[in-house]
């Protein structure tokens, strides 16, 4: 069923334009802070990234533009901060920037609960873009049954509307084939995307980030090697109910979906899909573009 997020238009900042968030979580070990470095390296795009420890991610010195405190700020824009004030003083000093970031990604710590970090995800001049998990198919098996780490891993893949495989170039085969056991039984309905390389899962990552096409705009075909990206064509105009329907019937396994539909009376409605995460919320004026088809990527059959 399609989400309709509430959208605080009166207090946010930036006339009303809203930040996408991706949270990316996973256990201590599962890779997050070497997707964020890809990330970093690779976009073009002025992106915020939120980190536990500013001092782990090796940021190339020929983009640092400077240090100062627990930032890093980048030559093209990015700025990585830190969240050891907290999660309320990190997301108010990007709302007191006078320009937004095109993204905000928030690196989780190893044993935070996600569902916890959400509501910071959707606070005034932000919106939640889908919860992201890291799964390290080298030692998962083992972590899901033992007393100690077995709650931790639980929760974050309860939260989660995208499970991403790591560490698949180690993994023996049949702690993989065990993984992909576990996974299946315990988040039916959470789409995987198996990827042992850190350029494709950073890809996916940040893919929420505006580019000059507009936020459907998502880059070549083979964008991922084991997925395809298909175009779903919007009746222009299509009534708001039609336009849900659309996305719910989408199959589970999709993994991502963005669009942008016109209404009958004028209002633009933006569509996005990030694993089991689907919500059309109506694009406030900030955000204002013309209507698109519907973008899909889904695994390669």
């Amino acid at each position: 069923m399609v989400v309709q997020e509430p959208y605080l238009e009166m207090i946010a900042p930036w006339d009303g334009r809203r930040v996408p968030v991706t949270l990316l979580g996973g256990y201590l070990g599962a890779g997050k802070t070497t997707v964020i470095n890809e990330v970093l390296a690779r976009t073009d795009q002025p992106i915020a990234v939120l980190v536990n420890d500013v001092g782990e991610v090796n940021v190339d010195a020929s983009l640092v533009r400077r240090r100062h405190g627990d930032t890093i700020e980048l030559t093209d824009g990015c700025v990585c901060c830190s969240l050891a004030g907290g999660l309320a003083e990190a997301f108010d000093g990007l709302r007191d920037r006078d320009t937004p970031p095109d993204h905000v990604i928030v690196e989780l710590s190893g044993i935070a609960d996600p569902a916890r970090v959400v509501p910071w995800a959707s606070s005034p001049g932000f919106s939640l873009d889908g919860v992201v998990v890291l799964v390290d198919a080298d030692q998962f098996p083992e972590r899901f049954n033992d007393p100690a780490t077995a709650d931790s891993v639980k929760t974050q893949l309860g939260a989660a509307d995208l499970v991403v495989l790591s560490k698949l170039d180690i993994a023996a085969a049949a702690d993989e084939a065990k993984t992909r056991s576990i996974l299946r039984d315990c988040v039916p309905g959470v789409p995987v995307l198996n990827s042992d390389d850190a350029v494709a899962t950073a890809s996916f990552v940040d893919l929420a980030t505006r580019r000059p096409g507009g936020v459907a705009d998502t880059g070549p075909a083979n964008l991922f090697d084991a997925h395809e990206v298909a175009t779903i064509a919007v009746p222009r105009p299509i009534d708001r109910v039609e336009f849900e329907a659309m996305i719910d019937a989408l199959p589970p396994s999709t993994l991502r979906a963005k669009g942008i539909a016109v209404t009958p009376d004028g209002t633009r409605l933006l569509a996005q899909v990030v694993g089991r995460r689907r919500s059309v919320t109506v694009l406030p004026d900030a955000e204002s573009q013309p209507p698109t088809d519907l973008v899909v990527i889904n695994p390669r059959q």
